[in-house]
């Protein structure tokens, strides 16, 4: 069903320059994807933060003026908590240990990507609700209109944002539409009985999990009727948590959606459901094993290993070309067949 491109990685942390000369790049990750104008274009998730000293942690944190502070901290100091790569505990505050940004490429062959010079290229976050910098954007093309759907990062939490383009010049910012703690929104590409639906992933402390969830709306921005559709599943491969790809995928069977999942070894794989047509708030059917999981080394090693991570594909008849994260240090491709998916997992349903 999965046809890696021989050319993975097709990018790496090295590829891209970062947007400071006294910073690096420490991770490439999770573009959403669109065509536009001709051309393959991804949206990337770049984590950056300041070259690091010896003997010492640093990390940047922006302030609600758009200003960047330097964090630094002792490793020696018995405070300081790195047992999580992704994040830095001190005196029981938590914080990332990078800054992610978007960043904006471009290819005529959906293979080799370049920054074109003619669009503005960094979308950085703005305001109190983004000091911890934005990640993980889909686009979705909606009546003419790309809407991104991205994480909002800050010490209130994690929600998300929206913005829209018509251009990829000029961006509209609507601020943040699903509050903490709220990831991985997925919009669908068109009204499903006059209504915009959105795929979701609130988190439960206590009672709940990390399970996906449905809502519609009348205007993009006030979302309502909300249904958990899909829990995780004790003892398998998506047991510790669950959150949505890119924008479900319409077929005639029902709205095809590639989601993620992840064990208590916090390793990440792909699975697909298939949503009711009329009803997206109704599961059809489900993967019983993974359509992909990390098993090349540049999937399994890296800055966060063992992780395959999509919010974005392109669909062209029957063929779904995926563009995914792998192990937060690198972006690779794949083809897959809507047909073989839905006969995967029909036979199980």
């Amino acid at each position: 069903m999965v046809t890696r491109f021989t050319e993975n990685p097709i990018l790496t942390k090295n590829d891209i320059k970062p947007s400071r000369h006294d910073w690096v790049v420490e991770c490439v990750l999770n573009p959403g994807v669109f065509r536009f104008e001709g051309k393959t274009w991804l949206l990337l998730r770049v984590a950056e933060r300041p070259v690091q000293k010896e003997g010492l942690v640093s990390f940047p944190v922006m302030n609600g003026e758009g200003h960047f502070n330097i964090l630094e901290f002792e490793k020696g100091d018995s405070n300081l908590d790195l047992s999580d790569s992704r994040m830095v505990g001190y005196k029981g505050k938590t914080y990332l240990s990078t800054i992610s940004h978007l960043r904006l490429v471009c290819s005529d062959d959906g293979v080799h990507f370049y920054e074109p010079a003619d669009f503005p290229t960094q979308i950085f976050g703005s305001g109190v609700l983004e000091t911890f910098g934005i990640e993980d954007c889909r686009v979705s093309h909606i009546e003419g209109a790309y809407y991104l759907t991205y994480t909002q990062v800050s010490e209130n939490g994690v929600g998300v944002g929206l913005m829209s383009t018509r251009n990829w010049r000029n961006f509209t910012r609507e601020g943040m539409i699903l509050s903490p703690h709220n990831k991985d929104c997925a919009l669908f590409e068109e009204k499903v009985e006059g209504k915009y639906y959105c795929l979701h992933r609130p988190s439960g402390i206590g009672l709940g999990g990390n399970y996906i969830w449905v809502a519609s709306s009348y205007d993009l921005l006030h979302w309502g009727k909300h249904h958990c559709i899909l829990q995780t599943r004790e003892g398998w491969w998506d047991s510790a948590r669950v959150g949505a790809g890119a924008a479900p995928i319409k077929t005639p069977e029902g709205w095809l959606e590639i989601y993620h999942g992840a064990d208590y070894q916090h390793r990440y794989c792909l699975g697909a459901i298939l949503l009711d047509l009329h009803d997206p708030s109704q599961v059809l059917a489900r993967s019983h094993h993974p359509l992909l999981e990390p098993t090349s080394d540049y999937e399994k090693t890296g800055f966060f290993g063992n992780v395959i991570f999509t919010n974005g594909h392109l669909v062209d008849g029957d063929e779904i070309t995926m563009y995914y994260g792998a192990s937060d240090e690198v972006i690779c491709g794949a083809t897959l067949s809507i047909e073989e998916i839905l006969a995967d997992i029909l036979k199980t349903a």
